[in-house]
Formats: structure tokens, sequence, C-alpha cells
């Protein structure tokens, strides 16, 4: 199993945008092979950060999503519109 870290900054006055922007790709992830589980976080003291943790069931399936046209077409509109950065994404494994 691992744990993918997804850190954004989010342009003032995007964040309800991006918080439905993330609804909307959670429909995509559930279906989406190996995918096991996301959450949305906000840092309580930056409110324009957010970080998504998804749990795959390997690395593979992971790159597999984000590889997909469904994903490149969500995440070509958030970077023009509501993205302050480009997002950090982190692979945390699981060992043993």
């Amino acid at each position: 199993m691992v744990t993918i870290g997804m850190n954004y900054e989010v342009l003032e006055g995007k964040e309800e945008i991006f918080e439905k922007a993330f609804a909307h790709v959670l429909t995509k992830l559930e279906g989406a092979d190996g995918h096991e589980s996301s959450r949305l976080l906000r840092d309580v003291h930056q409110v324009r950060s957010y970080a998504i943790h998804s749990r795959w069931s390997d690395e593979k399936s992971f790159r597999a999503f984000v590889a997909s046209e469904e994903f490149a077409k969500v995440t070509n509109w958030g970077k023009e519109q509501i993205l302050a950065a480009r997002p950090e994404h982190i692979v945390y494994r699981t060992e043993g």
C-alpha cells in the first residue's frame, strides 16, 4: 500500500471552488482501480493551503490514474483558474 500526499496552494478567493473540484475528482477516484480512500485537509493557519491524502493498493495504480484523460481535464482547468502554484505530490510507502 502507498499513501500519496498532494499539496496545493489555492488563489485567494478560490477556496470554495477548489473544494468543489475535489468533490468532483473524488467521484472519479472512488471508481479507480487500486484506490482505497482519499480525504481533503486544509491548513488552519494558511487557509489557502490544502493537502489531499490518498491511499492506493500500489503506486502503479496511482500513476495510471494521474495519467488518465479524466484527471488531466480536471488538473489543467485547476492550474489555470484556481491554483497559485504547481502542486507537489509525495509518495509514502508502507514497509512490511
